[in-house]
């Protein structure tokens, strides 16, 4: 019974809620990182329907174009682009952690933004390469 912070006359500490916490660029990377890696685990559901849609033939893959084409299936299509970009380069960001660097306040802010800022136009680029026709997905 003397566990018990009641009964033994002291509170045990709390840890800090989110409302204490002030947002970093490295807590907000460190939180998209796990996001984006389970929204890649739920795209391969996506990415496993479109190779069943192909190896349907044309009429599969008209199928799956009629859902993909729509606004939110390009909205799905642009976040898995983007999730994907955004793993890989934080990905790159912890294998320099692993190596020992960047650990410095000001270096592991300015990577975080890069990664950020990269994986944007990444994504927009392959978009942008995808939807002018430039892949070859497009007839």
């Amino acid at each position: 019974m003397a566990d018990n912070p009641q009964i033994s006359g002291h509170v045990r500490p709390l840890s800090p809620h989110l409302t204490i916490w002030r947002w970093q660029v490295t807590m907000l990377s460190s939180i998209m990182h796990r996001a984006t890696g389970m929204a890649l685990s739920a795209g391969a559901i996506v990415l496993a329907w479109w190779l069943v849609s192909i190896s349907n033939g044309p009429e599969g893959y008209d199928s799956f174009m009629i859902y993909a084409a729509m606004p939110l299936g390009l909205v799905v299509l642009f976040g898995f682009t983007w999730s994907f970009a955004f793993h890989f380069c934080n990905g790159i960001r912890h294998l320099f952690w692993d190596l020992g660097y960047g650990f410095d306040k000001h270096v592991a802010t300015r990577t975080g933004l890069l990664v950020f800022a990269l994986s944007f136009l990444i994504a927009i680029g392959v978009f942008a390469f995808v939807w002018t026709g430039h892949a070859g997905y497009l007839r």
